[in-house]
C-alpha cells in the first residue's frame, strides 16, 4: 500500500507545462465572454460599409486581430479543422473574389491568401491556445477568414456552397443592428458557456489520460496500450467494465490504469474511491491488476478517499515522470 504522505511529497499538485499549454485552448472562453461587449460595440459602429470593420479594429486597443477572429469563429461555429477543409475547395468556388450582397448593394472582396500553400490552421491564424496568449494584429490571412465568416453566406456566386458557408457565414448581416447583434452574441455565448463549462473538467481529464497513455507507449513499445474494455470483465451482466487505460503485456497479462488529476476538489476522487475495492477484487479474480495515477491539489484535499484508493490499488503513483517510471517498472514485472 502506497503511503499517502510519500505520494503527496512526490506529486505535482498543479497542471504541468505539457498540459498547461493545451489548457489554454479550454480557458479562452472566459476571455471571449469578458470581451464580448467590446466585440459587439465594434460591429455596431462598423455599419457604414462591409469593409469598415477592419478600420475600426485597427484603430482600437480593446481587441487584437486574433481575438476578434476567434470571436467570429466561435459565433459562426466554424473551427480550424473546418477552415482547413474549406480552404481546399474555396478556390473552385470563388476564384479570387468574394462577390456578395450587403444592404441591397453588391460588393467584391479580393482574397489575399486563398491560393497560398499554407492552410488556414488555428496555428497560422494565431487562434490556438498559444497564439491567443499574445495580441496579434490583423494580417492578410486573418482578414480573408474574417471576410469569409462575415459575408460568405451572402455571396452571389452561382455555384453550390458548402453548408458551413451558406448557413453559418452570415454574421455580416447584423452589422449595425444593435438589438439583433447583441441578442445573438449573448445567447450564443450562454450556449457555449454551458457546453464548455461542463466539458472543461472532462477535457482536462482527457488531457491527463492522453499524457499518461503516450508516456506508457513510449516506454513500453512492445506492449498494447489502449482504451479497450478489459476482456471477460463486466461491472454487471450487460455492461463491460470501463477503465481509463488498459495495458496488455506481450505475454497477455493485463493491468488497468485509472487516472485522476484534480486541481480543485470535486467528487471524482470519491467515486473512484467508492469503486476501488470492488474493482480490485473483480480484476484479481480474472488474474488482472489495477493501478492508479493520482495527482492534483484537489485530490490531496480528500485524504480519506486517497487512503481507500491506495489500499485497494496494486500500484499508486503521482503524475511526475519519475513516478510514472515506477508504474512502468511495476507493469514490466507482470511478465516476470
Amino acid at each position: 500500500m502506497r503511503n499517502i504522505d510519500d505520494l503527496e511529497k512526490n506529486a505535482i499538485k498543479f497542471w504541468p507545462a505539457e498540459i498547461a499549454v493545451q489548457e489554454k485552448d479550454i480557458s479562452i472562453i472566459p476571455k471571449l465572454i469578458e470581451t464580448q461587449d467590446k466585440f459587439i460595440s465594434l460591429l455596431n459602429i462598423s455599419d457604414a460599409n462591409p469593409f469598415i470593420w477592419k478600420q475600426t479594429l485597427l484603430a482600437t486597443k480593446s481587441l487584437s486581430g486574433n481575438l476578434f477572429l476567434k470571436h467570429l469563429m466561435v459565433l459562426a461555429d466554424i473551427g480550424g479543422e473546418t477552415l482547413m477543409r474549406l480552404k481546399k475547395v474555396l478556390p473552385l468556388i470563388f476564384d479570387e473574389f468574394l462577390n456578395f450582397r450587403w444592404e441591397g448593394q453588391n460588393y467584391s472582396y479580393k482574397f489575399q491568401t486563398l491560393t497560398a500553400k499554407e492552410s488556414w490552421s488555428n496555428k497560422l491564424l494565431c487562434v490556438d491556445g498559444k497564439g491567443l496568449g499574445k495580441e496579434v494584429s490583423l494580417n492578410p490571412v486573418m482578414e480573408d477568414v474574417c471576410m469569409l465568416l462575415l459575408f460568405g453566406g451572402a455571396t452571389t456566386v452561382n455555384k453550390e456552397l458548402p453548408v458551413d458557408i451558406s448557413n453559418k457565414c452570415v454574421l455580416g448581416s447584423m452589422l449595425g443592428k444593435t438589438t439583433e447583434l447583441e441578442l445573438f452574441v449573448k445567447q450564443r455565448y450562454i450556449w457555449v458557456s454551458r457546453i464548455t463549462g461542463g466539458a472543461t473538467a472532462n477535457t482536462l481529464g482527457q488531457l491527463a489520460q492522453t499524457y499518461v497513455k503516450r508516456y506508457l507507449e513510449e516506454k513500453l513499445p512492445e506492449w498494447r496500450i489502449n482504451k479497450d474494455h478489459l476482456p471477460n470483465v463486466s461491472q454487471n451482466e450487460r455492461t463491460a467494465l470501463s477503465v481509463d487505460i488498459v495495458v496488455k503485456s506481450p505475454k497477455g497479462n493485463y493491468c488497468a490504469v485509472e487516472i485522476s488529476f484534480q486541481v480543485t476538489t470535486n467528487s471524482t476522487i470519491e467515486r473512484k474511491a467508492g469503486q476501488a475495492q470492488s474493482r480490485q477484487e473483480l480484476l484479481h479474480t480474472k488474474g488482472h491488476k489495477i493501478a492508479y495515477v493520482i495527482d492534483g491539489a484537489g485530490n490531496f484535499a480528500r485524504q480519506s478517499a486517497l487512503k481507500t484508493i491506495c489500499q485497494y490499488s496494486d500500484c499508486t503513483v503521482s503524475f511526475r515522470d519519475n513516478e510514472l517510471d515506477k508504474l512502468i517498472e511495476y507493469i514490466k514485472r507482470l511478465d516476470e
